[in-house]
């Protein structure tokens, strides 16, 4: 018996080694066999397949998976302000990977808790536990998977207008979680900068703020940056 296949693994899950086994969207790919590595909290799978390259001829692959499900991620901005509300947070990874303190600045966000969870439920939930703020109305920007070599997460990015009236919370993330994150204001010439000069470096944050610049509220057309 082994947990995340024919008993729950810790998060109540089983069959984690047959998801992919029934794709047929591309006629190109035949999956062969999937292996469940590890289900701790997230999934690590090898899945083997073979791949009918451009030629005709066919050949067997392997590949690597991490599954740590799909999440989503917010701009808050103030127009007429002309600021932006991001968080700062203690990243182990990039600590390890360079990262001189592993302090990121990021648009608020996370992962959704179930994989039927609509991501603009978890946005806003996760941004009124990072932040404090409750929102209105929300504009879905776009969709990304942010490292399609190996990582099977979607990321669904979407902005919305803060303001003293939609402050509802204390914010600061949930200490159940571990979580102890700072709340960021900056003017949006600023929080550009920062992309610049490397302070802000993750990349749905300057994503958004790019796109901001470019389509969003401080566009041109929304009143230039």
């Amino acid at each position: 018996m082994t947990a995340g296949i024919d008993t729950p693994d810790r998060r109540g899950r089983t069959g984690l080694d047959r998801v992919g086994r029934d794709l047929t969207g591309n006629p190109r790919v035949r999956v062969r066999d999937v292996r469940l590595l590890s289900c701790h909290w997230y999934v690590e799978r090898t899945t083997t397949f073979d791949f009918r390259h451009a030629d005709g001829t066919w050949r067997t692959q392997e590949r690597e998976t991490h599954d740590r499900g799909n999440g989503a991620t917010m701009l808050l901005y103030d127009a007429e302000r002309r600021t932006v509300l991001l968080t700062r947070q203690f990243r182990y990874p990039v600590y390890v990977n360079g990262h001189p303190d592993g302090m990121l600045v990021e648009t608020p966000g996370g992962l959704l808790d179930e994989e039927d969870e609509h991501p603009e439920i978890a946005v806003r939930r996760e941004v009124v536990e990072e932040t404090g703020h409750t929102i209105g109305e929300i504009q879905h920007v776009f969709d990304v998977y942010m490292s399609p070599g190996s990582v099977t997460e979607r990321v669904s990015f979407y902005a919305a207008s803060y303001g003293p009236s939609t402050r509802t919370h204390e914010g600061g993330g949930l200490d159940e979680e571990g979580e102890d994150i700072e709340i960021v204001e900056l003017p949006f010439r600023r929080a550009l900068e920062m992309i610049r000069s490397g302070e802000i470096a993750d990349a749905k944050t300057i994503m958004l703020l790019q796109w901001a610049a470019l389509e969003g509220p401080f566009s041109a057309g929304g009143g230039g940056a």
